[in-house]
């Protein structure tokens, strides 16, 4: 048995502005959360165009743990705070590696 239930318009109206405010809120929340979480996390092929090297020396940082990284299935993925705490250290490893006549 179904029960019918009758309010008055004027409070239907609050009702319903007081859920658009909340959808509202709720959508302003996920948006933000999904932004960020998107832009904490880099795959392989952004960091060796940010660092500027080769998947193999990518693949290098990882080994020695100089790049700490997640891996969902096959894929690999970097915090950027992470990629941006090595740039120091690949731009010597570069100059070190120029001067003896190779790249990384």
């Amino acid at each position: 048995m179904e029960n019918v239930i009758v309010i008055e318009q004027k409070t239907f109206e609050e009702l319903m502005a007081r859920f658009n405010r909340l959808a509202g809120m709720v959508d302003r929340f996920c948006r933000k959360a999904e932004e960020k979480r998107l832009s904490e996390w880099l795959d392989s092929t952004e960091v060796c165009q940010i660092l500027q090297i080769s998947p193999r020396t990518l693949q290098t940082l990882r080994d020695n743990g100089t790049l700490a990284y997640s891996q969902i299935v096959r894929k690999m993925f970097y915090r950027a705070e992470d990629v941006r705490r090595i740039v120091p250290l690949v731009e010597e490893r570069r100059t070190l590696a120029a001067l003896k006549g190779k790249t990384i």
